[in-house]
């Protein structure tokens, strides 16, 4: 099956006011520049965004929230030196967030691609982020109850693909890439160069076509904009 799109409009399609959207990315390494960018010019808002970094994680999810198109954060890592979007957005009232500790964030994710109902942690145990979730002892040792998290589309950044969406990465590219493409009911990956059916080695695929519904090189937008 053909999944690749013709331009970043096409791709992030369908992604309508109030969605809840997965970006990938350790900061910029690994964010999908190009297909937030679409998101921003498509004019859609009200979003619950899903980010390690969020308000921290560069230019192009920073106009996002600049932009106000987000209603919520679900992040690790909403503040960095330098950046102060988040922060008077914060204080102002004028957006919501969910801080979950990185390695909870990133099992959340997983358990929701891998159809897994919850799991218990020690993370957070004894602080806020347990208010209002289940506590367990187990073992002698306080854990607390973590619920999947899944989103109505994962915008996801890989070095390559292929028509069928099987996908690559480069170093600290392969971040969260990997774990949001089976989380989000439509996952939507931009790459460096998209190559023939059958060019990547089946032993170094990270995330096989299955888990991604649309593909995108980033190179479209960079053609169609003279660059």
């Amino acid at each position: 099956m053909n999944k690749q799109v013709d331009s970043p409009a096409d791709a992030v399609a369908g992604i309508g006011d109030g969605a809840t959207v997965m970006i990938s990315g350790f900061g910029p390494p690994g964010q999908p520049v190009t297909l937030i960018e679409a998101l921003l010019d498509s004019g859609v808002g009200d979003l619950t965004v899903i980010n390690n970094n969020a308000g921290a994680g560069g230019d192009a999810i920073g106009q996002l929230f600049a932009a106000k198109r987000v209603r919520k954060v679900v992040c690790s890592f909403p503040k960095a030196i330098g950046s102060t979007i988040f922060d008077e957005l914060y204080h102002a009232g004028e957006i919501e967030l969910e801080l979950v500790p990185q390695g909870t964030l990133a099992e959340r994710i997983r358990a929701a691609g891998a159809g897994i109902g919850g799991f218990f942690t020690r993370t957070g145990f004894g602080t806020e982020l347990a208010e209002g979730k289940e506590v367990r002892e187990i073992d002698g040792k306080g854990y607390v109850f973590e619920q999947p998290l899944f989103a109505d589309f994962a915008l996801i950044k890989a070095r390559a693909g292929d028509a069928m969406g099987n996908l690559v990465y480069r170093k600290t590219g392969r971040n969260f890439g990997p774990v949001m493409a089976p989380a989000g009911a439509i996952t939507v990956a931009e790459v460096d160069e998209i190559v023939p059916v059958g060019a990547l080695d089946p032993e170094v695929i990270v995330t096989p076509g299955i888990y991604v519904d649309r593909i995108v090189s980033d190179a479209v937008a960079s053609t169609k904009s003279g660059v």
